[in-house]
């Protein structure tokens, strides 16, 4: 079995609870609150600057020309047309370029974000592989399930299910599906450290939807003067 599904497979519980979940149902139907949408864009913004630089760590770690062309790449689409989606998301309520960047990020985007990049520093590339691979293969199928799910007429949230089911987003998964299976395959050894990477990032994934439905904040009161 290819080392990408057996991750998979590891991991099937908890894609079954990211399908379940309210913000996905909701999103796909169009009811979902706005402000539950409007944290998740700007969330993910903060997310996707630091998931970019994953990506070109990686690109760095890398040895051989190919992959660290496509890393490389991959870091650059991210920041000129995936932040571009998440710019238009938030222009629509009202909310600039300079307001995303502006957002503190939320417990879990923080604790996300934070382990992906000691991933990158400090793990293997097979463990770096294994780690981003649920945020790709996640929104991939998350979306194809919204897609099912989402009524024939379109809705506000309809260009986030197309962007995550497009043509170029499947090829950029697939590429990673790929790399996946090629590190499995040469590190056979350094499973047990994949799995493992591959299930913390997993469960973050699922924690970032639930930090966007319930709006999660630091639930701290404002300092004393």
């Amino acid at each position: 079995m290819a080392t990408s599904d057996r991750l998979l497979e590891a991991g099937a519980d908890i894609w079954d609870a990211q399908k379940r979940h309210p913000f996905v149902t909701e999103l796909a139907d169009g009811t979902l609150d706005e402000d539950a949408f409007l944290t998740w864009v700007r969330q993910d913004y903060r997310y996707l600057l630091d998931y970019a630089r994953v990506f070109a760590i990686a690109g760095a770690t890398a040895r051989d020309e190919e992959t660290m062309t496509r890393l490389f790449d991959i870091a650059h689409t991210t920041l000129a047309e995936e932040l571009d989606l998440h710019r238009a998301f938030a222009a629509e309520y009202g909310l600039s370029r300079e307001a995303l960047e502006s957002v503190d990020k939320a417990p879990t985007c923080v604790a996300y974000t934070n382990f992906l990049l000691r991933t990158a520093y400090e793990g293997t590339l097979p463990e770096i592989a294994a780690a981003i691979y649920p945020c790709g293969q996640g929104y991939l199928d998350i979306a194809d399930h919204m897609a099912d799910l989402a009524p024939t007429a379109d809705h506000r949230y309809t260009p986030f299910i197309e962007k995550y089911t497009s043509d170029e987003f499947r090829e950029v998964v697939d590429w990673l599906r790929a790399f996946v299976d090629r590190c499995g395959d040469r590190y056979p050894d350094q499973y047990p450290a994949m799995e493992a990477a591959f299930l913390t990032s997993a469960r973050l994934e699922y924690r970032f939807w639930e930090m966007a439905y319930r709006q999660e904040t630091w639930g701290l009161s404002a300092a004393r003067e």
